[in-house]
């Protein structure tokens, strides 16, 4: 069997957004390559996962099931993936570019004598994948020149969940061979973050604001938009670093990579590290006084003018227009 297998990570009991963002990359490469996606679940049960993959967005599930795979083990998900990828032979594997992914699938592509394509932002023809480079600076493209499976991960943000299409799938199930002294590591409580820590990767909506805002006694001015909007408040990172808001709600190469409905980008002048974390959102509305600002050049919608005026005037009509 050849093809395009995309593994779906579980995330409180249904398939994470990462994971359909990974399908959406899946069924790029599809196009380009001519090939049908199967999906690949995997769990002690994984029934609740199947149904939801099958309904959505593929021709065809694959259900990996062992008791030794509930809770998550790198050694686990290695050992499991390994027997499934030998007996199936797939062209290509998509993961999401997720904690648990980093966790466990260089050590699969090295047992499959292969490697790992990580944090891709684009599928070219050829096929190619494109990475960036220097905090988005540079992009390089990356081809599988050898034989075998190419494993690849996307970066979230990067393929938006809407283009993954939908379908009816076809189920089946795969029973690998685990025993518990394979399993070498002892599974812990999953991470959390604090419970003030915003998931901005799923937020449909996002205001975020720079350094035009000047000082922190000025933000209420933004957030009051936020939530005329119903949006998440987010920040560049000088905002962060300034403390004027908490480290989590930080977009960029080092914060959180966002693709919302609408990314409204407030007094924030575009640094390619800012552009990184939120070029993929479906609408951009940039707010800045310098019609230079690089911001501008990704912008779908400018407003040139002062911040100070344009913020409370455009709350004032998103709050009418509700009425």
């Amino acid at each position: 069997m050849s093809g395009i297998f995309v593994v779906l990570e579980e995330r409180d009991g249904r398939v994470s957004r990462p994971s359909w963002e990974a399908v959406a990359a899946a069924q790029e490469l599809a196009k380009k390559t001519g090939q049908a996606v199967t999906a690949v679940v995997l769990a002690a049960n994984t029934e609740p996962l199947a149904a939801e993959a099958s309904a959505k967005a593929v021709s065809k599930v694959l259900r990996i099931e062992h008791a030794l795979l509930t809770p998550y083990t790198s050694d686990g998900f290695t050992l499991a993936l390994e027997q499934l990828f030998r007996a199936q032979a797939p062209d290509y594997v998509v993961f999401p570019h997720t904690y648990q992914v980093r966790d466990y699938a260089p050590a699969l592509a090295a047992r499959m004598g292969q490697v790992l394509i990580g944090d891709v932002t684009g599928i070219g023809d050829g096929p190619v994948f494109v990475r960036q480079l220097m905090q988005g600076r540079l992009s390089g493209e990356y081809r599988s020149a050898g034989k075998g499976t190419c494993f690849v991960s996307v970066q979230s943000g990067a393929f938006r969940v809407e283009q993954a299409d939908r379908e009816s799938a076809t189920s089946e199930t795969f029973a690998p061979t685990i025993d518990a002294s394979q399993i070498r590591t002892k599974p812990g409580a999953p991470f959390r973050g604090s419970a003030q820590t915003v998931d901005l990767g799923s937020a449909p909506y996002i205001v975020s604001v720079g350094r035009g805002i000047k000082e922190a006694d000025n933000l209420p001015l933004v957030q009051d938009l936020a939530s005329a909007l119903g949006a998440e408040l987010a920040a560049s990172r000088p905002i962060c670093d300034s403390g004027w808001l908490p480290i989590e709600r930080q977009v960029g190469s080092s914060g959180q990579t966002v693709a919302p409905k609408l990314y409204l980008a407030v007094g924030i002048s575009g640094a390619i590290q800012h552009l990184v974390g939120m070029k993929g959102s479906q609408c951009i509305v940039a707010i800045n006084k310098d019609p230079e600002a690089p911001i501008f050049e990704v912008a779908d919608y400018g407003i040139v003018g002062d911040l100070f005026e344009v913020v409370p005037a455009l709350t004032e009509a998103v709050k009418a227009a509700k009425q």
